[in-house]
Order: C-alpha cells, then structure tokens, then sequence
C-alpha cells in the first residue's frame, strides 16, 4: 500500500493505460494430455448435472395441456418484445432503476461472455480460436474486461441488497425455512468469483502458474454454475427469453374455453404450456408482490406465491396430476382476493401473465361448484335474472332514461352511449352520465342509448363464471348487431376493456371508446376556465394498465384546475379494490384497499379528486365518508367538464 502511494498519480495512470493498450488476456502456455482429459469429464459431468435437472423441466413443460388459440404469428410484436424486454432490459430496468441495471450488467455480461467462454474450453482442449494478441482478440477480450468489471460490481451490489438490506419482496415467508435464498447467494458467489479470475488474468503473465490457477478455477465456478441454474430461480437466464417470446400478446389476455370439459385450471391436467413454462421462469424478483395492492393491505394474495405454488405442484405432481391445484399449493381465499389490477403483471420483468392464470384458477373453483360464497352467489343470480350486476329491475333504468330525455339508439347517431350498471342503476353514477350527456350536447354530438342494455358480464368474467359471461355478451352482441350500432362510448374502464377484448371471444365488437378519450379530444371546443384548485387525478387500473390512457384525463382536469399527483400514479397507480368483481363480494379483510388509496389522494391536499371509473368513485365515496365534512369532494371527470359549461351541469336526480 505505502509503494501504491508513493507513486504519483500521473505515473499510475500511465501504468493503467499501458496495461489496457498493451495487456493481453493470459493463458497457459499449454495443457498436458492428462488436463484435457480431466476437461472433457468435467464439461459432460456439468452438462449430464445440467440436463438432469433441466430436461425434467423441458419436459413437464411440454407434456402440459397445448395452449388453446395460441398463434405464434405475426412475429412482428414478438421480435420487437424479444429486443426491447430481453435484449434492451428496459423492463428491468424502468421499473426499478439501480437494481435493475445491476440486473441488465449481469445479463449484457453474459452475453458479452458467451464468445469467451466457448473459446475458453477450446483453449484447454487446444482448438482456442481467438488469439488474445491479435487485433480483433485482444479487443473483444478488452470488450468483455469491461463488462466483467461492472458485472463485478453488479452482483455485489446485488447480494448486499438481498442478504443485508433485505427488502421484504425479496423473501418466502409462506415457506418454512426459505425467508432468505441462500442458494441466491451461492450463485453470486460463483458469478463474482467468473467475473474476478477473468479480470485478474490480463495481470498476470501469460503462460504462468499464475495464469494456469486463475484458468482452472475459472473453469471449475463455470462448471459448478452450470448445474446449478436449472435447481435455482436462475433457471430464468434461459426460460425468461422463451416466455417473454411467446406471452398471449396482450395485457391480461384470458384464454378461452374450449369443448365441454374444459373448466378452467382445475387440476394439474389443466396446465397449459404457457402457464408451466411461466412458472418455471420466475424469477423471485417479488416486484409483484411488492405493488399487489391485497399483499399491501393484509390479505393472504401473493401473486409471487401463486406462481410459486404452481411450480412446486409440477415439481412435486407433474402436469397430469389429478390433485388440485388450489389446496395444498394454493389458497382458494388468496386467489379470490385478486383485484385484477394488473400491478403484478405489469411489473413482471419475466413476462409471466398473473392474471389469465388467478383468473384460471376462479374458473375452476366456480365452473366445478368448488367456491362457495353468499355474496358470489348473489352476484351471480342478480346478472342472470335482472341482467345487471346491482340486481335492481330493468325499469329502474327505464325511468332514468325518461326523465333525462336521453333518446334512444335507432342508427342514425354517431354514438350509442353505453350506461352500463352503474351508469344506469347507481345514483353516483347517474350523476356522472347527466354531466357527459351535457357535454356531448353542448357540442352538438349525436348519441341515443340502447332500450334494452344488459351488463357486459365483467364481475362474471373476472370472477370464473363463464357460462354467465358468455350468455350476457352474446346477447349484447346480438342486440348491437340488430340496432347496427357502429361506435360506442362509456364512462366505464371495464365496460370498455370487456366489450372491446373479451367479447370478441364471441363476435365482433363495435369500436369502443372511453369518455376520458372524447372529453380529451374535444377540448378545444369546451370552455376553459383553470382555476388555482387542487385537483388530483387518480388513474383506474382499466384505464391505465389496460388502456395505457394517462394523459387524456389529466388534460381534462388540467382545462379546470391545477392538477398533482399522489404518490402512486399513472403505471403505478394504486387499485381502488373494486376490480375482478370484489365491489360486489363484501368485506375486506385486513385493510381496505378504497381506504388506503383515499387516505394517499388525501395526502396531497388537493381541494377535489378526480376519477374516471364509475367504480373508483363508488369505492373512494364511502372511504371519503370516514374523513367528515373536511375530505376533498369527489368529481368524475365528466362532471369536472361539465361544470366549466355555461349552464348547470346535471338536472335533478331521478
């Protein structure tokens, strides 16, 4: 240390540069018969460990059920994921700025190694066919320095945060003994230890004993590693790319039943490819436990845990077993606990899709009777019987359409403007239906609503019941195709993804839009009156995640006041809790998701809250009602709009 100091700094830096000019990646001079032997065992003894473990894998993942309308074609959107999330790491590191780009050094560096590794046990076989001095060896081995270096450093950085720092996400604790992975650290000890003897060669002479330790010990972590991948979490590294490849290519895409004895995940039989290989893919990360917004307010959902427990069912049963799947591996109250908010799914830097697979296991627990719950079940016969999820008569509707003087839909108007159940049962959501009718009419836009309107089916989609989805969205259909309804819009995020995706499993839909969407569009033509009051917007997940609309609301607010953010917004936004039919299932418990999310929108000191779902608002109107007179007032977007009109924005009230 005290000759390091003694030299002046200029002299170390011209040391530095001449080892990076002049340095070259040291090899042993040569290998003796017996060492290329001792190679040749232990690369077919790593590979045979490998392949124990990883052809099991393989297989359970191909023997499970094929995935039903499952379209490898167009590649376009494949190719373009397959870049930008595997290659690029964007997802990774968006999300999660400095692990993640720990993360994607590690990856980047793998990739940088690939080259060097396969010539590394040609050089010990005596086949190596990059010359570290010449022009383009010695660069590419400088190239691969420099990724070893941060990759170095990545790991390290990484396993200080999981064995010190000890982020909650990060561990089991519904597994006895598994708090921590401490296989996690043993990989990262060998991935620094590649990293270390592959930088300490370019300071070594070539061709010493030195050089030769370094070599071997290098060679000896790479082929310890190797087994170990397919034991570990780390079995991503090679199952990640192939998930994220071949994703339903679309956000929260539910498969469709096909043929009479299809139920849904019922049973280990009911696994499909895509659903195992998911599971195999994970990565452990618990970036969707860590935004899940039951895990956050004390509830026994963790999506993490989910994909876990399918996973150690192949393990333990394989993809034909008979046992099932929500039990032993898997809470039915956990997987019914599900908002459907599409946190989970969004954050997963792995591609696996939480959400057909918790929405697959509802279906079967519901399609085969195993779930039983009064206020399901009330739902249930409230949308068979009356057509609507509140369970209220069709001439409620009736007498609210009449005494709006909302006309009817005959084909002639530009718009069949959808109620849906809360826009036509709910009294909140009445009053956010008269603000938009003001507005469409101030700016002269045609519109009639359908005389005969059933629900979309949404709380019985999300919740497994397809047998009642399928005959509401058919009818629907039908009755859209007779009236020749050609655009709609609606002041519901789930009324709109449901209509727009789901239904297409039975027909064509019409072209659908959100009313955030037109009020956007129209603004030029509205009134604008901006004051100083503090409004904070609060993005539904439907809309959002499901949607990818953000700034088309926002703009809308920002036309009537001064708009802020809440802490969790926009991708991040947190769930209102009424999502995957739990608006209509009773009380929470641990914390109420409405409460948590009102609470934070409180924070803000905004004077309003603005909402853009009517069932964000039906949730944030009774947590508000816990704060008294001094909460914020609740406003939907429409009826922000609307107030801005020159004439009163809503008439009295049916």
């Amino acid at each position: 240390m005290h000759v390091i100091n003694a030299i002046p700094s200029s002299a170390l830096c011209a040391s530095l540069a001449s080892v990076v000019l002049t340095g070259v990646l040291a090899e042993p001079d040569r290998f003796s018969l017996i060492e290329k032997l001792l190679l040749i065992v232990l690369v077919v003894a790593s590979a045979t460990l490998f392949w124990k473990r990883f052809g099991v894998v393989v297989d359970k993942i191909l023997k499970s059920r094929k995935d039903p309308g499952f379209r490898l074609f167009p590649l376009g959107k494949r190719i373009w994921d397959f870049f930008w999330e595997v290659l690029c790491q964007t997802k990774v590191i968006r999300e999660r700025p400095l692990p993640g780009l720990a993360h994607a050094f590690v990856f980047w560096s793998f990739l940088a190694f690939a080259l060097v590794t396969l010539n590394h046990m040609a050089v010990g076989l005596g086949i190596g066919f990059l010359d570290p001095s010449g022009t383009f060896g010695r660069l590419y081995f400088w190239f691969a320095w420099a990724f070893a270096g941060a990759c170095a450093v990545s790991i390290a950085g990484l396993f200080v945060r999981r064995f010190l720092v000890r982020p909650i996400w990060l561990s089991r604790p519904a597994v006895p003994g598994h708090e921590l992975s401490y296989e996690s650290g043993i990989v990262a000890g060998l991935i620094f230890l590649l990293m270390a003897t592959y930088l300490a060669s370019f300071w070594v002479s070539d061709g010493s004993l030195a050089a030769r330790v370094l070599w071997w010990t290098h060679t000896f972590s790479l082929l310890v590693f190797l087994p170990l991948v397919p034991h570990t979490k780390h079995l991503h590294l090679i199952l990640s790319p192939f998930t994220i490849f071949l994703s339903r290519g679309g956000f929260s895409q539910i498969p469709a039943l096909v043929g009479d004895e299809d139920f849904g995940l019922v049973t280990g039989k009911d696994l499909t490819q895509l659903v195992s290989l998911q599971a195999y893919s994970c990565v452990e990360c618990g970036r969707c436990t860590e935004h899940c917004p039951a895990a956050n307010t004390g509830k026994s959902l963790n999506p993490k845990e989910i994909i876990l427990g399918i996973r150690s069912y192949l393990n333990d049963l394989g993809p034909t077993a008979e046992e099932l799947l929500l039990g032993k591996y898997n809470s039915q109250e956990a997987a019914f606990q599900c908002t459907t908010c599409g946190a989970c799914e969004f954050q997963c830097p792995v591609g696996i899709e939480h959400l057909p697979i918790i929405v697959g296991l509802r279906r079967g627990a519901v399609n085969t009777g195993a779930w039983e719950d009064t206020h399901g079940t009330k739902l249930f016969l409230a949308m068979e019987r009356n057509w609507n999820a509140l369970g209220m008569s069709a001439m409620d509707r009736d007498k609210f359409v009449q005494k709006q003087e909302l006309p009817i839909f005959d084909g002639s108007q530009e718009y069949c403007l959808w109620l849906g159940c809360m826009g036509g049962y709910d009294p909140k959501g009445r009053e956010i239906i008269t603000s938009f009718v003001e507005v469409m009419r101030y700016l002269g836009t045609s519109y009639g609503v359908m005389r005969k309107e059933k629900c979309t089916g949404d709380p019985a989609r999300r919740l497994g019941n397809d047998l009642v989805f399928q005959q509401l969205a058919e009818s629907n259909l039908e009755a859209m195709s007779q009236q020749k309804v050609k655009k709609i819009i609606s002041i519901c995020p789930h009324c709109v993804r449901t209509i727009q995706e789901d239904w297409k499993e039975f027909g064509a839909p019409p072209e659908i839009e959100h009313h955030s969407e037109f009020l956007s569009r129209h603004q030029a033509q509205l009134p604008h009156n901006n004051t100083s009051e503090k409004i904070v917007y609060h993005d539904p997940c439907y809309l959002g995640r499901y949607r990818d609309v953000y700034d088309e609301p926002r703009s809308v607010i920002a036309a009537a006041g001064t708009l802020v953010e809440a802490e969790h917004n926009r991708e991040r936004s947190f769930c209102c809790g009424a999502g995957g039919g739990l608006a209509f299932l009773g009380e929470e418990t641990g914390q109420r998701v409405s409460s948590v999310r009102a609470q934070e929108l409180v924070a803000t000191g905004a004077t309003t809250i603005g909402a853009a779902c009517p069932f964000c608002n039906t949730m944030f109107r009774d947590a508000l009602a816990a704060g008294g007179d001094n909460s914020p007032r609740l406003l939907d977007i429409a009826q922000i709009a609307a107030m801005q009109l020159p004439q009163p924005a809503a008439k009295p009230q049916a």
